[in-house]
């Protein structure tokens, strides 16, 4: 069906029922069986998401990069410091957190460049992301199934890094276009 111009309203979709199929400690999943603007109805897979907050946090000129296994992906990933939101946290508070509990460093000051959805079409998450540049040494404490490398690469090494697929999470993506923008112009 065709969208006509100003009227989006018209083709919301409402919820008739919801039917909870997992929960997790980190997600939730539920289908939806929602009505259609023609009257039918259809079901929507959605995966519920407390949210993240993510840190592009540079030291000394360089992007503080921590390298991980990720199981979904069987493979490493280079990825910026980021985790998910406590219930009814402040995603500022859950940023500092992270990047403190990853790297062994502290930001004087984070600031807000996005907030974003990760994937709309079947999930709810919404990703801070901020950016800090004076770090002072703090506390590396990951989490106790967490095994990270830690890294200070330069944007060169992050290009690299994306051209090779060792970066290859969104967040991160984002965050070295977002520096690489930065450097450039001096503002996100």
């Amino acid at each position: 069906m065709k969208l006509e111009k100003n009227e989006p309203m018209q083709w919301r979709e409402e919820t008739v029922s919801t039917e909870p199929i997992f929960q997790g400690k980190i997600i939730s999943l539920q289908v939806d069986t929602i009505a259609l603007p023609d009257g039918r109805t259809a079901t929507r897979e959605i995966v519920k998401h407390p949210g993240a907050a993510a840190v592009m946090a540079l030291l000394d000129g360089k992007l503080l990069v921590v390298e991980q296994f990720r199981k979904p992906l069987e493979k490493f990933q280079i990825e910026i410091p980021a985790g998910k939101l406590d219930a009814n946290e402040d995603p500022a508070i859950a940023a500092a957190r992270e990047l403190e509990e990853e790297t062994g460093y502290r930001a004087e000051k984070l600031e807000l460049v996005s907030a974003f959805y990760t994937s709309p079409g079947f999930a709810d998450e919404k990703l801070y992301l901020y950016f800090a540049d004076k770090l002072i040494p703090g506390t590396q404490n990951p989490d106790e199934d967490e095994f990270l490398q830690i890294e200070a690469i330069s944007l060169e090494q992050a290009e690299a890094y994306i051209a090779e697929g060792r970066i290859s999470d969104a967040k991160t993506i984002l965050a070295v276009y977002a520096w690489k923008l930065y450097t450039a112009t001096g503002k996100f």
